[in-house]
């Protein structure tokens, strides 16, 4: 199978923060490979904007460095990183004033039709004066689109307050709010597995699921980005987005049509229905190490910031009641994981004893670091001898379909989608304020509580205490 590129229409993508860590790791290297992969119109036009005196030539020289140290070398040829180049310009604004606005405003042309895209790279403390002076030198239109960065918000006043500031100038349909965990290849083909096969959707209840488990590990610490966790730490900056998300997708209901708003809707619903978490279902730990510990990374010997979370939380509908949802995640864990496992309940009745009283089908959804899915299923052992049963892993990866198509990030797509219009891999804002409701309670527990985070060492599992909020139900982690 060859994969079919189809460009998208011409654009003007401005991007705020042209200069920091997210434009050169992520989104000048995913328009790079857009561009050479023919999905980019050479019509279109890319202006970088920071607060930095640059030239357009500096910035370019600066561009080549982004590519060269982010996209591999033997995908592109050198005359392809110049004619990218030639579409993009650099502006020094002043976001908090009025210096470089009318410049800004001039880069348009009032009589093209061409998306107009704002790509807010920027602290969330500047999206207010960035959304009033764009509002304020007339640069909205209808075909105008405005992409925001996590964190949205820190709790639930900040994140109203934030979709408050962006309403006041922009139409909630045009205002795409990332979480790059959705723009995976695995993470969409999660909903063509439920929705577009027979197979799996009727067992997708309480009737046949045991249990789910999400699970996203990072061996990296906070070394570097101290300051910025030990105000965030891993609640606000994994669990209220990127597993809420595919907790979700798991849960949601079919919706009507594969539209933004049905689908957002179905999602809205479920986080809607997630109970509040009792303090004893979750647990909250600390790495520690040395000089390598967290509270020597944040600076902070009083630290009382988790950089692991593990917790139990349910669902209260008709198709999730009784199904327990074991939610993970931190940092300089053992291995870097990104999984999802769906584990069936046992057979009622099992005519083969050697298939053991354990024995489950399990369907594991890996987004990192191989993308792929897994249905581990019971089969007879090849060979003589008898009926002697095995586990077996039914590999449903598509790895030959999908070496035919080159690997796609997340933030390609995603861009890509801002300048088609399509929501459906971003967040609504009733759905962020939703999500933070329901973790505000149990950040508030935990502020109450006069137990704080439990140490574990790096390079471990986390807790000993997280493998028991599973042992004590009968069950444990993949």
């Amino acid at each position: 199978m060859v994969s079919k590129t189809i460009p998208v229409q011409p654009f003007d993508l401005v991007v705020f923060g042209a200069t920091g860590d997210l434009a050169k790791r992520k989104i000048i290297p995913a328009l790079f490979r857009r561009y050479i992969a023919g999905q980019i119109p050479d019509t279109s036009r890319i202006l970088g904007v920071s607060r930095q005196n640059l030239s357009n030539e500096e910035y370019n020289v600066m561009v080549k460095g982004f590519i060269n140290e982010f996209v591999p070398a033997d995908v592109y040829e050198k005359n392809e990183v110049t004619r990218f180049c030639s579409m993009i310009a650099f502006l020094s604004v002043d976001l908090k004033a009025d210096k470089g606005w009318k410049e800004l405003s001039s880069f348009f042309d009032a009589k093209s039709n061409n998306i107009r895209t704002f790509y807010l790279s920027i602290s969330p403390s500047l999206i207010d004066s960035c959304s009033k002076k764009l509002n304020e030198y007339n640069l909205i239109t209808l075909n105008t689109r405005v992409v925001v960065e996590k964190p949205l918000g820190t709790d639930l006043p900040s994140a109203k307050m934030l979709n408050d500031t962006l309403r006041k100038v922009f139409d909630e349909k045009q205002i795409f709010r990332i979480d790059h965990y959705l723009g995976k290849e695995t993470v969409q083909n999660l909903m063509a597995l439920r929705f577009a096969n027979v197979l799996l959707e009727p067992l997708w209840n309480n009737n046949y699921i045991d249990h789910v488990q999400i699970t996203v590990a990072e061996t990296g610490d906070v070394n570097g980005r101290g300051e910025y966790y030990d105000d965030v730490g891993a609640m606000r900056d994994m669990v209220q987005n990127h597993l809420m998300q595919l907790l979700c997708l798991i849960a949601m209901e079919p919706p009507a049509h594969f539209d933004a708003d049905d689908i957002r809707n179905e999602k809205l619903k479920v986080i809607r229905a997630i109970q509040p978490v009792d303090l004893k279902d979750t647990v909250r730990g600390q790495y520690v190490n040395g000089d390598n510990s967290f509270k020597f990374h944040v600076n902070n010997t009083n630290s009382k910031t988790e950089s692991f979370v593990a917790l139990k939380a349910h669902i209260s509908n008709w198709r999730w009641a009784g199904v327990p949802f074991y939610l993970r995640t931190g940092k300089a864990m053992s291995k870097k994981l990104s999984e999802i496992v769906i584990e069936f309940k046992p057979l009622a009745h099992s005519i083969f004893p050697d298939l053991g009283e354990n024995y489950q089908n399990k369907l594991v959804i890996r987004l990192q670091p191989e993308e792929g899915m897994t249905l581990h299923i019971g089969v007879k052992e090849p060979g003589p001898g008898g009926m002697r049963l095995i586990n077996a892993p039914l590999d449903m990866t598509f790895a030959q379909l999908a070496g035919q198509v080159d690997a796609i990030e997340a933030y390609e797509r995603l861009i890509m989608d801002t300048c088609r219009g399509d929501q459906t891999l971003f967040m609504r804002g009733d759905e962020v304020e939703a999500a933070w409701s329901w973790v505000d309670k149990i950040m508030l527990d935990w502020n109450k509580s006069e137990i704080g985070p439990i140490e574990y060492n790096i390079g471990c599992n986390g807790p000993a205490e997280a493998e028991e909020l599973l042992t004590q139900d009968g069950r444990s982690w993949q």
